[in-house]
C-alpha cells in the first residue's frame, strides 16, 4: 500500500492529513525530534507542535528523555485498531440517539427511541421539564411491573410528580403496589382506576399534551416516545373511553 493511501486510510477514521502525516513519520523514524519529524513530513516545526499534543492525546504519540533531549515515538500501530475500536463502541453506544428522531410527516411529527432500563430513566429524567399546571398525565401500566424496573428511582419520579399542579389520572392493573397508590392517591395527586384482574399489561403507557410514551416493562425493555397530532388524539379518546367505562 503507497503511503498516501495509508494517509487516507487514516483520514477515514479520523485523523487529519497532517496527523497521519506525523504518526508515520514517527513510526518510520523511531523516537526523535520534533526537527526531525517536520524534515521528513515537510510539515513547519510550529505546526508539528500542535499536531503531536494531539495525537499524545488520542494515544498515539508518546514522549520521552532521551540524554536530555526530549524526543517523541509513535505507538504501535495495534493502538490504532484499539482507537477505532473505542469509537466504534463509542459510536454504537450513540446509535440511539443518532437514530432517534424519525420524521413522519414534513419534520412535524418524530420518534424518539431509547434502549435498557438506564434510556427509561434518562426519558423519565426529563418527562416533567414541558409540563405546566393543570397539564395532563394519563397512565395505563402495571405498576409491579413499572417498580421493578428500578424501584428506588420510579418512586421517587413518582413523588417529585406529585409535587406538580398536573391532572395525573391512571389506569392500572391491579397489584399490591397499585392498591397502595390507590389508598395514597391524594397524597400523590392522583387519580386511580382499576383494570379488570385478567389483563396483562407489559407497557406503561403515559400520554402527555405534546408526546405518547411507551415502555416495554419486560425483556428487551424500552422506550419510545411518538410526537405525532393524530396519535396523539387517538390515545387520548381511548384513554377517555376506558376511563369513563370503569365503574
Amino acid at each position: 500500500m503507497k503511503k498516501q493511501e495509508i494517509i487516507d486510510l487514516l483520514s477515514d477514521f479520523g485523523l487529519s492529513e497532517n496527523e497521519a502525516e506525523v504518526y508515520l513519520a514517527a513510526l518510520s523514524l523511531g523516537p526523535t525530534s520534533i526537527q526531525n519529524i517536520s524534515k521528513d513530513t515537510g510539515i513547519k516545526r510550529t505546526t508539528v507542535y500542535p499536531i503531536i499534543e494531539n495525537l499524545k492525546k488520542k494515544g498515539l504519540i508518546n514522549s520521552q528523555v532521551l540524554k536530555l533531549k526530549k524526543l517523541y515515538g509513535a505507538e504501535s500501530p495495534n493502538t490504532l485498531e484499539s482507537l477505532f475500536d473505542i469509537k466504534r463502541e463509542k459510536l454504537r453506544k450513540a446509535l440511539p440517539e443518532l437514530t432517534a428522531i424519525q420524521n413522519l410527516k414534513g419534520g412535524e411529527s418524530f420518534i424518539k427511541y431509547y434502549e435498557g432500563v438506564e434510556g427509561v430513566k434518562a426519558v423519565y429524567n426529563g418527562i416533567l421539564d414541558d409540563l405546566k399546571p393543570g397539564d395532563k398525565y394519563l397512565i395505563m401500566s402495571d405498576m409491579e411491573k413499572f417498580l421493578a424496573m428500578d424501584n428506588d428511582f420510579f418512586s421517587h419520579f413518582i413523588e417529585k410528580r406529585a409535587k406538580l399542579d398536573l391532572e395525573t389520572r391512571s389506569i392500572l392493573q391491579k397489584s399490591p403496589s397499585a392498591q397502595y397508590y390507590k389508598k395514597i392517591e391524594r397524597n400523590v395527586n392522583q387519580k386511580i382506576k382499576f383494570l379488570p384482574s385478567d389483563i396483562d399489561l407489559t407497557a406503561n403507557l403515559v400520554i402527555l399534551p405534546n408526546k405518547v410514551i411507551v415502555t416495554q416493562m419486560v425483556p428487551p425493555i424500552m422506550t419510545v416516545i411518538i410526537e405525532n397530532k393524530s396519535i396523539m388524539q387517538i390515545h387520548h379518546e381511548q384513554f377517555e373511553i376506558i376511563w369513563k367505562s370503569i365503574i
